[in-house]
């Protein structure tokens, strides 16, 4: 019996709820947990862990419609979607954005597009190359 916790990645976030709803959404992630502090979502073995700020950190942090994209962060997740095409359509939905088809590139048995979440934090998009 394996019980290794699955391979996951936490964003900390202002609103939870909301970059949680962004990620089920436009991911196509389910939600397997929720409390006061973080939301954990899940697919095909990997988590993505919504964590709040605390608030005393969190009131001095400001999220601007639309989102100041935070450029200069040394990592970014990369998630597999059924079409970068449906997400590209709902992510205005929920506050976020995934680049045009323009911004899409080829990788090995993938094909990819990058975006950002409402809070501004950048992601990948990847799909199966059929």
């Amino acid at each position: 019996m394996n019980t290794r916790p699955k391979p996951s990645a936490v964003i900390f976030a202002k609103d939870i709820e909301l970059l949680a709803r962004f990620y089920r959404e436009v991911a196509e992630m389910n939600q397997v947990l929720m409390d006061q502090e973080h939301i954990v979502l899940n697919e095909h073995g990997f988590q993505l862990v919504v964590f709040g700020i605390p608030r005393m950190i969190a009131d001095g942090i400001e999220i601007t419609t639309p989102p100041k994209i935070r450029e200069t962060a040394p990592i970014k997740i990369c998630l597999p979607v059924t079409s970068i095409e449906r997400a590209r359509m709902k992510a205005p939905e929920f506050g976020g954005l995934v680049g045009p088809k323009t911004q899409e590139w080829d990788g090995p048995c993938f094909r990819a597009c990058d975006g950002h979440d409402p809070e501004g934090n950048i992601f990948q998009l990847r799909e199966s190359a059929a």
